[in-house]
């Protein structure tokens, strides 16, 4: 089970991404994080209380000793909770992040994306989601690495946000009820086997690779 199977449409996931930066502990979000939290884009700038105060009551302390060790420790993390958003509202959520690395290999901070399953729950009832919800966080903490390969891969073809790209596996998984890891992986192997890059792209990765250091520091691109 993953959760393509889980939310069990052709369409993809409602959720989005999110960044965390250690420095000066600053959070961005994307636009459909902001609005499962009721808010439209730009409407707010979201910090960890703000995020905190729109956790479910009975979540609150989960959430908050989540973002305690990530904040401190920079671990990585999965959760499975509830959201209340400006009109009252209860959206249950997967949210999944991992450790954002500098140049040098030292953390900077989190990255993730939120996955809304309030639908999802709805129509199955609780007892059968929660057994399915916890398979599926399961699944995607065991395969974070070759979705985030298959990801990257398709934001560099594409040039397309992290959320996206991860839309588009869900998609795929979702339409031929393959799980999202079976997808990642299948998609890497081959895409190694059967892609062949021309020597002049070769060559001008190579001189990139070994003159980004040379490179002015650009600020990572807020996710879309």
């Amino acid at each position: 089970m993953d959760t393509g199977e889980l939310l069990g449409s052709t369409a993809p996931p409602q959720g989005g991404s999110f960044r965390f930066y250690l420095d000066g502990q600053r959070w961005e979000w994307s636009d459909p994080v902001a609005r499962i939290h009721g808010y439209q884009p730009g409407e707010v700038t979201p910090t960890t209380e703000l995020l905190l105060s729109h956790k479910h009551p009975d979540d609150h302390a989960q959430v908050a000793a989540l973002f305690d060790k990530m904040i401190h420790a920079g671990v990585p993390f999965s959760s499975k909770h509830r959201i209340v958003d400006t009109e009252r509202r209860i959206h249950h959520v997967i949210v999944v992040g991992d450790r954002m690395l500098d140049e040098n290999g030292q953390v900077i901070g989190t990255s993730g994306y939120y996955i809304d399953v309030t639908e999802t729950l709805e129509e199955t009832g609780p007892l059968e989601f929660n057994a399915a919800l916890t398979e599926a966080v399961a699944e995607l903490e065991q395969s974070r690495a070759v979705i985030e390969q298959a990801k990257g891969a398709l934001m560099l073809v594409y040039g397309i946000s992290s959320e996206r790209a991860f839309g588009i596996l869900t998609w795929r998984s979702q339409q031929t009820n393959t799980k999202l890891r079976t997808i990642a992986e299948r998609f890497i192997d081959t895409l190694t086997a059967e892609a062949t890059l021309p020597e002049s792209f070769r060559a001008r990765f190579d001189h990139l690779l070994l003159t980004a250091h040379q490179r002015p520091e650009t600020a990572p691109k807020a996710p879309n």
